[in-house]
C-alpha cells in the first residue's frame, strides 16, 4: 500500500506536502499527442514567416512588420503549448517561481497579440480610408516603434495586474508540485477591460468602417467614372483591398478562437463545464496561432516563394535576402 501511495505522489520523499499524480485515461493520451503536434506545427510554421519576413528585403514593409510581430506572438504560443503539453501529468517540477514566470509569459504573449491585432486594424484602416496619407503617416520606423511600445507596455501592463502573486510565487498552492495561477476580482476585471472588451471593439469598429469604404470604393470603380482614374489606382487599391481582405480573415478568426475563452475566462464558468470542454476552449484559444500562417501562405503568394527558397536552401546563397519575392 506504501508503495502505490508513493508512485501516485509528485515528490514521494515528501508524503505529507506531496500533490498527488492525476492518473491520466489513455483517450487523454491521444489528444495530448495530438496537442504536441499541433504546438510543434504551430511553432514550425510561424518560424518560416519569421524567417521570411526578416530575412527578404522586399518584405521589409510596415504591414509585413506587423505581421513580423504576429508571428513572433504565435511562435511563442506554440512553444508554450507545447511545454504546457509536456509538463502535463499531474505535477510541476520546477518550483513556484518558475511556475508564475510561466503562466506571466503566457499573459504577457496574450496581451501583445491582442495589441498587434489592433496595430494591424489601425494599418488597414488607414490604407483603405485615408490612402493619400498612408505612406506619410504610416512609415517604417513608426511601426517599428509602435510594435516595440505594444511588447513593452504588455510587459508593464501585466506586471501591474499580477504584481501580488509575482511579489509571492506559489501563494496559491497547496502542495508541492502544483502550478495554478489565480488573479484577485479587482485585476481581473482590469485585465479583461484594457486586454480583450476594448482592443475588441476597437477592432470590430475600426473593420466596420473598412468594410464601408470597401463597398463604396467597388462601387464607385464599377461606375467607371474616369479611364485615366482608374488606370492610375485600381492596381494599388487592389493591393491594399487584398491585404485588408486577409488580415480582416485573420482578425475574424482570431476574434473566433478567443471570445470563448474570454467569456468562460471572466465569467467564471469554467467550474461549470467538464474537462472535454475546458480542453476544446483552450485548444481554440491557442489552434489560433496556427491557422494565421496558413492563411498568409493561401493569400500571400510572396510566403509561399519565400518557403520554397527556405526549403530548398537556396536562402543560405550569398546575396539572398535581395532576391525577388514580389
Amino acid at each position: 500500500m506504501e508503495t502505490l501511495e508513493e508512485t501516485e505522489l509528485c515528490f514521494p520523499q515528501l508524503l505529507n506536502s506531496s500533490c498527488r499524480k492525476t492518473i491520466r485515461p489513455h483517450f487523454d493520451t491521444i489528444i495530448y499527442i495530438l496537442l504536441s503536434f499541433s504546438s510543434l506545427l504551430t511553432a514550425a510554421l510561424n518560424l518560416l514567416v519569421i524567417i521570411s519576413i526578416s530575412h527578404f528585403k522586399q518584405l521589409h514593409s510596415p504591414t509585413n512588420l506587423l505581421i513580423l510581430s504576429l508571428a513572433v506572438s504565435d511562435f511563442s504560443v506554440g512553444l508554450y503549448m507545447f511545454f504546457s503539453v509536456m509538463l502535463i501529468d499531474g505535477c510541476w517540477f520546477l518550483g513556484d517561481l518558475m511556475c508564475t514566470l510561466y503562466d506571466y509569459l503566457g499573459y504577457v504573449i496574450a496581451s501583445a497579440s491582442v495589441g498587434t491585432m489592433v496595430l494591424i486594424s489601425v494599418d488597414r484602416y488607414v490604407a483603405i480610408c485615408h490612402p493619400l496619407h498612408y505612406s506619410s503617416e504610416i512609415t517604417q520606423k513608426r511601426v517599428q516603434v509602435c510594435v516595440c511600445l505594444c511588447w513593452i507596455c504588455s510587459v508593464i501592463f501585466q506586471s501591474l495586474i499580477l504584481r501580488d502573486v509575482l511579489k509571492q510565487p506559489g501563494r496559491y498552492h497547496s502542495c508541492i508540485g502544483e502550478c495554478i495561477f489565480f488573479i484577485n476580482y479587482i485585476a481581473g476585471l482590469v485585465d479583461l477591460t484594457f486586454s480583450f472588451i476594448v482592443p475588441i471593439t476597437l477592432i470590430v469598429v475600426l473593420y466596420v468602417r473598412i468594410f464601408v469604404v470597401a463597398v463604396s470604393q467597388a462601387r464607385a470603380m464599377r461606375s467607371h467614372i474616369t479611364a485615366v482614374t482608374q488606370s492610375g489606382k485600381v492596381t494599388a487599391k487592389k493591393s491594399e483591398m487584398k491585404a485588408a481582405r486577409t488580415l480582416g480573415v485573420v482578425v475574424v478568426l482570431f476574434l473566433i478562437c478567443l471570445c470563448p475563452y474570454y467569456c468562460v475566462e471572466y465569467t467564471g464558468q469554467v467550474n461549470l463545464l467538464n474537462d472535454s470542454s475546458v480542453a476544446f476552449v483552450l485548444w481554440l484559444y491557442y489552434f489560433n496561432s496556427c491557422l494565421n500562417p496558413v492563411v498568409y501562405a493561401f493569400c500571400y503568394p510572396w510566403l509561399r516563394k519565400s518557403i520554397k527558397l527556405l526549403v530548398t536552401f537556396k536562402i543560405l546563397q550569398a546575396d539572398s535576402s535581395k532576391a525577388n519575392i514580389l
